[in-house]
């Protein structure tokens, strides 16, 4: 796969770094969270926010759950984006997607509030996205208290950020509460099946297909089954109906394993008469939302984000 020349000088560097890791079979969970967090500070801070920054926590179903919330300018209300973190539900948290969310922030003009949702193994599926349902209950009913306009509200996230939030529409629907957009970016929609780009794009690059499988083993952990993989929650292609979702912003990557799933999630989307907007990033790996201060592509990726977002609050 070819990557674009910006990306590439920076996959051929991070790949190097990689050599020296043990195989992904004996990290632990541990060392790969460390490891992605020196990764998002290699890849350089967001810009300042005039509204500010804060830490907080919200009720959840084990307890509190951690959020930080990102204010644009001016009193408010804002709309606001609930935004879930990637990382395969066992890595990332506040800080590896704290440059992202400011971002988002700054140049849609709204609230972003980051879910510090729980992770696997210590807490395995269904976990994750009922903490993700919690929060998006709570700012629902209590988001006035934080200047939210509960009116404006969407959610959004990169990959295992992204299937939560495609999980959190089907949710959200079936409960009546009115989003504006589901932002997702190269989600994780199917895991009963492996699409062409999971042999295509095998080996990465920054992510291959024995990474997601490590992910899949740690976050399903006994409960790996078939029955599991086709569980909406996990797999929202497999959701019995798409029909009245919010609008959807979804992003892929031409030499991303996630690729294929997440364009026939756009599809299935677009079938079942929702608004979509379909980008396909060529030439650009997974990881790419992360690498706003690398390459161009990132910078286009986040505005389109952005963009679609503002439209959707207008």
């Amino acid at each position: 796969m070819t990557l674009q020349p910006d990306t590439k000088a920076f996959v051929e560097m991070v790949e190097l770094a990689r050599v020296e890791g043990p195989a992904v079979s004996d990290q632990t969970p541990e060392f790969a969270r460390d490891r992605y967090q020196a990764m998002a500070h290699i890849l350089g801070s967001g810009p300042d926010l005039p509204g500010g920054v804060s830490d907080s926590e919200i009720p959840g179903p084990s307890g509190a759950i951690p959020i930080r919330i990102y204010r644009p300018v001016g009193q408010g209300p804002h709309p606001a984006l609930i935004f879930y973190h990637g990382g395969g539900f066992v890595i990332g948290d506040l800080e590896t997607h704290d440059k992202e969310c400011r971002l988002l922030c700054a140049e849609a003009n709204c609230i972003v509030v980051a879910v510090d949702y729980r992770l696997a193994p210590e807490a395995p599926f269904p976990a994750a996205v009922d903490d993700a349902w919690a929060a998006l209950k709570w700012i629902a009913a209590e988001g006035s208290t934080l200047q939210i306009d509960t009116d404006r509200l969407a959610v959004g996230g990169d990959s295992a950020g992204g299937n939560l939030s495609a999980v959190m529409a089907l949710m959200a629907r079936d409960a009546g509460i009115d989003l504006r957009l589901q932002m997702l970016v190269y989600p994780a929609t199917d895991a009963s099946k492996h699409y062409e780009s999971f042999t295509e794009n095998a080996e990465g690059p920054l992510l291959t297909v024995e990474v997601i499988e490590w992910f899949w083993g740690h976050y399903l952990g006994t409960a790996s089954s078939e029955e599991v993989r086709n569980d909406w929650r996990f797999s929202p292609a497999k959701a019995p109906s798409h029909s009245n979702l919010a609008p959807a912003y979804v992003a892929t990557c031409s030499a991303d394993p996630l690729r294929d799933e997440g364009n026939a999630y756009a599809a299935q989307l677009a079938e079942a008469d929702v608004m979509v907007q379909h980008s396909l990033f060529e030439g650009q790996p997974h990881v790419l939302f992360q690498l706003f201060n690398v390459c161009e592509g990132a910078k286009d990726l986040i505005r389109e984000c952005a963009a679609a977002l503002s439209e959707a609050f207008e």
